[in-house]
């Protein structure tokens, strides 16, 4: 029962920190995506996608590594601290060096460099504040975190506002981003010396070099998990041009607000499913199911409904300069089933020591997204990147199946009635919503309404299921 409520509680701040993250980019991005027009959004998309790669030399999946082992081990928070901190600076700053070196070869213009770098900055500094609130997510104590994170949104976008209305440039805009990451970096060490502890930062060689070699595969992860959700921007600012960058990042925008839940998911069962693999093999295989089982509950209307919507939507956020992102996004939206029901799978398998067979799925992904993109982006542009990236996620699940299935976790054929049910309750809603014709904002009511009670009427909540509700309300 205290797991639960620690498990709630948790989820709450974080879900919390997350929907107001949420809205808040949801109202910066249309103010950037306006303001900035196609051309120079996406110059900032490239530097994002570029940082968003470049960040995994910064990392080496040492914040994944050390969070698990903290999990199971509280006392050692202080020592991981103590020599990753330090070991972390000393790659950032080897990585902005790489990074002004690989921009100059790659022949992009100054601007372009500037705002890169900018954002490589940032990136930066994230990975720092992530290896602290790694700290926060071993000791339970996942608020602090939380509020830093809403801390740094409400940053972003004050600064976004005041840039647009002074009209201060892309530079300005970008630079926003690297002072709400600093803030909150402060703020995060700031409760970290004050609830969790007070670390003596030095570097032991023995130590580091151990870290390192034990969170390559973590590494390896992150940088093919990227490469198919950021190289097809990459690609398609080399190949197509910024103007497709911005048509297709504009949808793209709208996708990563929707997956809004799968962080607060990830970030509090990842330390659970840690400690459970030392401590009840049956509970890590019981919350598995259940994980895959309400993400999808929650996701897969949402999907059904944005494929229906997607135009609209477009356009209503921002503007008809945007119209062609809607077809872009109808195909880009079922990135997000697959991408809850591979997350839970893999954070699964990272906590139970399996994170080599994660980190070979996630390379074949990789290989085949770059393989597709190449092909499609010249043919079909935006629409073929769109298609290589929803291809690579759909080849995740049939690999992670593959994993799963030969190990005690492997789940029974009930998991397979119930998501056959949460799949025809959102078809079921599907063709009701699209036969009526009703318009976007009466479609949302009417489409809860029927998705609920298909829900109920299919018995897709089994005993268990209402359970938990009780113990979690209780």
């Amino acid at each position: 029962m205290n797991e639960v409520k620690n498990l709630f509680k948790n989820s709450s701040w974080m879900m919390l920190s997350q929907i107001i993250t949420g809205l808040l980019s949801f109202f910066w991005t249309i103010i950037t995506a306006r303001y900035l027009g196609s051309s120079d959004f996406g110059i900032m998309s490239f530097a994002m996608s570029f940082a968003g790669i470049i960040i995994i030399l910064m990392d080496l999946g040492i914040t994944t590594y050390a969070t698990r082992n903290m999990s199971r081990d509280n006392s050692s928070i202080k020592e991981y601290y103590g020599n990753l901190i330090p070991l972390k600076i000393l790659l950032n700053i080897f990585v902005i060096i790489l990074s002004l070196l690989i921009l100059i070869l790659m022949g992009k213009s100054n601007l372009t460099i500037i705002v890169s770098l900018i954002f490589v900055f940032e990136y930066a500094l994230m990975s720092l504040s992530g290896l602290v609130q790694g700290g926060f997510q071993a000791v339970g104590k996942m608020e602090y975190q939380a509020k830093g994170i809403i801390i740094n949104s409400f940053i972003i976008l004050t600064f976004i506002i005041i840039t647009c209305y002074f009209n201060l440039g892309l530079i300005f805009l970008a630079s926003a981003y690297c002072f709400a990451y600093a803030i909150m970096l402060i703020y995060l060490i700031v409760n970290s010396r004050k609830y969790i502890t007070i670390p003596k930062y030095n570097i032991n060689l023995k130590f580091c070099k151990k870290a390192i070699k034990l969170s390559i595969p973590f590494a390896l992860t992150s940088l093919f998990t990227t490469i198919y959700f950021s190289i097809d921007i990459v690609m398609l600012s080399i190949i197509s041009g910024n103007s497709a960058t911005g048509i297709y990042n504009a949808s793209y925008k709208i996708i990563t607000v929707l997956t809004t839940f799968f962080p607060v998911y990830q970030t509090v069962v990842f330390p659970l499913m840690s400690k459970l693999f030392e401590g009840s093999k049956d509970l890590l295989k019981l919350s598995y199911i259940k994980s895959v089982k309400y993400l999808l509950l929650i996701i897969m209307p949402i999907t059904f409904g944005i494929v229906l919507y997607a135009t609209p939507l477009v356009t209503l956020i921002y503007g008809k300069g945007y119209l062609n992102s809607g077809p872009v996004m109808q195909v880009l939206v079922w990135t997000v089933s697959f991408l809850f029901v591979n997350g839970a799978a893999s954070t699964l398998l990272n906590a139970s020591n399996k994170e080599v067979s994660v980190t070979k799925i996630y390379c074949i992904a990789a290989i085949t997204n770059v393989i597709l993109n190449l092909i499609l982006i010249p043919i079909y542009s935006y629409h073929g990147a769109a298609i290589a990236t929803v291809a690579s996620e759909i080849l995740i699940c049939f690999l992670m199946i593959h994993i799963i299935k030969d190990t005690s976790y492997c789940p029974d054929k009930s998991i397979f009635k119930d998501i056959i049910k949460i799949i025809l309750a959102s078809v079921l809603m599907f063709i009701v919503l699209k036969y009526t014709g009703l318009n976007m904002w009466l479609g949302i009511i009417v489409g809860i309404i029927i998705y609920s009670v298909c829900i109920l009427c299919l018995k897709t909540l089994d005993n268990e299921d209402k359970s938990l509700i009780h113990d979690i309300i209780k």
